[in-house]
């Protein structure tokens, strides 16, 4: 019986993976994050027909629906100041209290209680 024996150059060798890494590299370095982070503050976003619930409350990254009924009160409010509207807002969507304070410390995380309010107010207007 003849055994046939291949000799591979160097060059075309695998190598290991390890190999190829500096040498002050390591697995502890910090990753990079890569996730998409919504910006603070509320966000009202109001769908078109036929949807269960037509409005949904953006908090962070959690969605809160509104009734039909909230939306129609709400519309008829939005001529109020902003921080009237907000208190009636958060009454009126916040259904807990915890919700409450979470719509409350995300407005208060984003600054500007006006300018999300009147945010909240032109869609609601538009729609």
């Amino acid at each position: 019986m003849e055994v046939l024996v291949i000799t591979i150059p160097d060059a075309l060798q695998l190598r290991s993976p390890m190999e190829n890494l500096p040498e002050n590299s390591s697995s502890s370095e910090t990753p990079i994050d890569k996730t998409v982070k919504p910006k603070p503050g509320l966000r009202l976003e109001i769908r078109g027909a036929g949807n269960y619930y037509k409005g949904i409350l953006h908090i962070g990254s959690t969605l809160i629906p509104i009734s039909d009924d909230i939306l129609r009160e709400l519309q008829t409010k939005t001529a109020l100041p902003s921080d009237e509207f907000f208190r009636l807002f958060v009454e009126k969507v916040g259904y807990s209290t915890y919700l409450q304070e979470q719509i409350q410390q995300e407005v208060k995380n984003a600054g500007d209680l006006n300018a999300q309010m009147s945010a909240i107010q032109r869609i609601l207007r538009e729609d």
